[in-house]
């Protein structure tokens, strides 16, 4: 797990450092959301459809990890909530052949797939996608990717404050607070300016 984590955050921190900076020192704040087509180049076409089915994989496999909790937290209220209700809480096996089968929850389905009908509906009514992106990037990377571990290597160490090692662990925690809090308040400058033109339905990188 620690090598995963450490391949998977070096290789995203590698990757968006390699855009930003180098889009950036390019082209200022001239530079598009969308560095593949935001500047009408749709060529070659193999590597934009390379690059939109990397973002389908990630972008699917992220929703499933951030909705699980919500499922499970709805689900587990209404099932405490309303314990003696068929619809909530009763299984139904469904067969899928001789020995293949599963059980399906009529509620899970429904608050499930309206869920997914909301969200996706709200994410298609949004002109600002890499705005709103960023923002939830900004205000989930310090506290996912560096509060919370650093404090829990703190705490599994045994680290004294103060020392050395404490102090620049704290200090490398602050200043990824600084960096999520300017992207934060970046993020929320470019929605209020695209809220100007809003049209909906309409994707405005």
């Amino acid at each position: 797990m620690k090598k995963a984590t450490l391949v998977g955050v070096s290789t995203t921190t590698a990757f968006y450092m390699l855009c930003g900076c180098l889009g950036y020192a390019a082209f200022g704040n001239g530079a598009k959301g969308n560095i593949l087509t935001g500047f009408g180049f749709y060529e070659p076409y193999w590597l934009i459809d390379f690059a939109n089915v990397c973002i389908v994989v990630h972008l699917v496999g992220a929703y499933q990890v951030f909705c699980q909790p919500i499922f499970a937290a709805v689900e587990g209220f209404a099932a405490a909530t309303w314990p003696n209700a068929g619809f909530i809480t009763r299984e139904h096996r469904v067969a899928a052949g001789k020995r293949l089968g599963f059980n399906l929850n009529l509620f899970r389905l429904t608050w499930r797939t309206a869920f997914v009908i909301v969200s996706t509906l709200l994410a298609i009514l949004m002109p600002f996608f890499n705005d709103i992106l960023g923002f939830l990037g900004a205000i989930g990377f310090w506290p996912l990717t560096v509060y919370f571990p650093v404090e829990m290597y703190i705490r599994q160490r045994g680290i004294p404050r103060y020392t050395t090692r404490w102090v620049a662990l704290q200090t490398l925690s602050f200043l990824c607070f600084l960096v999520s809090l300017a992207a934060a308040v970046a993020s929320i400058e470019g929605v209020t300016e695209s809220l100007k033109n809003y049209v909906p339905f309409k994707t405005k990188s």
